[in-house]
């Protein structure tokens, strides 16, 4: 084979489909470790450890270029899927006079074009509404944990101890720590900043405008607003439950999409055998069932909890 049918011929687009499959089923598993500290952590700590991930995931070199990887696989092998689906329709442009496909294959084998082209519009619309809001349009906010002090002063003129409530918004910075970044002023009751906000997180003293830290920006606060209600049980995002119905549909599609992929990954790299093909088959069918479920199951509890 010449070093062009390497990349060309129909058994080599096969070899690339089941290797960018493969890396992208281990991609699915570190992003929902990830995610699943949406539900398993609460309060502040659940956002400052879901913050902090997407901090990591977005400044580790190793992680930056695994994501470049990630964004290769997923056109790599929606494009050759499609070829591949073309490919297969031309070979074959009429239907045989008789013709049973469920006796050959299942539904999930029969439509995997169908499937995954559904799951690429997914995750268009998905990086859209959080990928492209964090790392292009840079419009999500930092994380700001509002708090209120209580300060006591005494009157003068009748020695009396006055109370007041000083609002005032503590800023969470890379370094681990929370600084004061705005507080309201009890005799004005307007708002002082205490910080200026440079290229989306880099943090400056107002007074002595050199950079003081940078924050984290508050991507937790966006998925809970995406998928959640306010506490008075109104949506924040008024297509929240239409949001949750979809991610909930794209992952039975991408349960039916693994039913098949993930074993017939290992049979076009030539790894099948007799004595493991029950493992793989096993192995695969759980995975297809498990991981989708858990992430149907992320946006559904933060609609239902907040």
């Amino acid at each position: 084979m010449s070093k062009s049918g390497i990349f060309t011929s129909s058994l080599a687009k096969k070899y690339w489909m089941a290797l960018t499959g493969l890396f992208l089923i281990t991609f699915l598993v570190g992003h929902l470790l990830g995610n699943l500290q949406l539900i398993t952590k609460t309060g502040e700590e659940g956002r400052r450890a879901f913050n902090e991930y997407a901090y990591f995931m977005g400044h580790n070199i190793f992680i930056k270029i695994l994501a470049y990887v990630t964004y290769f696989s997923i056109l790599a092998h929606a494009c050759i899927g499609l070829y591949l689906a073309v490919q297969n329709k031309k070979a074959r442009p009429q239907n045989y006079a008789y013709n049973r496909p469920g006796t050959n294959s299942g539904a999930a084998s029969r439509y995997m074009a169908i499937l995954g082209t559904i799951i690429l519009v997914f995750i268009c619309t998905h990086m859209a509404n959080f990928w492209y809001k964090q790392k292009v349009a840079e419009t999500v906010p930092l994380h700001v944990l509002h708090k209120e002090i209580t300060e006591e002063q005494q009157n003068p003129m009748t020695g009396q101890t006055i109370k007041q409530v000083i609002p005032i918004d503590y800023v969470l910075t890379t370094k681990g720590d929370y600084m004061p970044f705005a507080y309201v002023d009890p005799q004005s009751q307007q708002k002082m900043e205490l910080m200026d906000v440079k290229e989306g997180t880099h943090l400056y003293d107002k007074k002595a405008e050199l950079q003081v830290g940078e924050g984290y920006r508050d991507l937790h606060t966006v998925v809970m607003n995406f998928f959640g209600q306010s506490e008075q049980g109104q949506p924040t995002n008024e297509w929240a439950l239409v949001a949750v119905i979809l991610y909930v549909v794209s992952m039975f599609v991408l349960m039916f999409h693994l039913w098949h992929g993930f074993a017939s990954s290992f049979q076009s790299l030539g790894l099948n055998h007799k004595k493991y093909n029950g493992i793989i088959t096993f192995t695969g069918k759980a995975f297809a069932i498990v991981v989708p479920l858990l992430f149907a199951i992320i946006p559904v509890m933060i609609y239902l909890n907040r």
